[in-house]
């Protein structure tokens, strides 16, 4: 299935769509492939911020701005896989029947699934700016991503350990 369907089919059945995806086998480019979409849709939320910025100082150009934030992005890659290794040792320990690739898939399907809602809080930043509107959708964005990330994590967890 396509990326946005699933996307959409995750916020009315999140344990279907991350069964499925589970279903496949073990596929780590596919588990890269997915963080990656993230990446690129968490970049592009960037630039409406980016434009405020210069709009309201043009000293500071877009294009440098961009690529600071794109090398930032970059950057989180080790700590999302770090992540996902943390979190597949605490669920193991709390008697979770989770494999290491069940838990990056789980943590990088909620950060797929939540893209819509970045892209969002980069069209609040760069069209309202800073304040309790963008602090409100941050806070919903962030609770949407706990939301995906427990839901996947137990359907991952139920699913037999050869696989994830």
């Amino acid at each position: 299935m396509a990326v946005t369907t699933d996307i959409v089919q995750s916020w009315q059945r999140p344990r279907a769509v991350m069964r499925r995806h589970l279903q496949r086998g073990r596929s780590e480019p596919f588990a890269f492939s997915l963080l990656i979409v993230f990446l690129v849709l968490a970049f592009i939320a960037q630039f409406p911020a980016a434009a405020r910025v210069t709009a309201l100082d043009p000293v500071i150009p877009v294009s440098a701005q961009m690529l600071g934030k794109g090398l930032g992005l970059l950057a989180t890659i080790p700590f999302l896989y770090a992540l996902a290794a943390i979190s597949h040792i605490a669920l193991r320990a709390f008697g979770f029947g989770l494999g290491g690739y069940a838990a990056r898939l789980a943590l990088f399907w909620a950060l797929v699934a939540i893209s819509p809602f970045v892209l969002l809080v980069g069209l609040v930043a760069g069209m309202i700016g800073p304040g309790s509107q963008l602090m409100l959708i941050g806070l919903l964005t962030f609770a949407g991503f706990l939301f995906q990330w427990a839901r996947a994590i137990v359907e991952a967890s139920q699913t037999p350990s050869e696989v994830a």
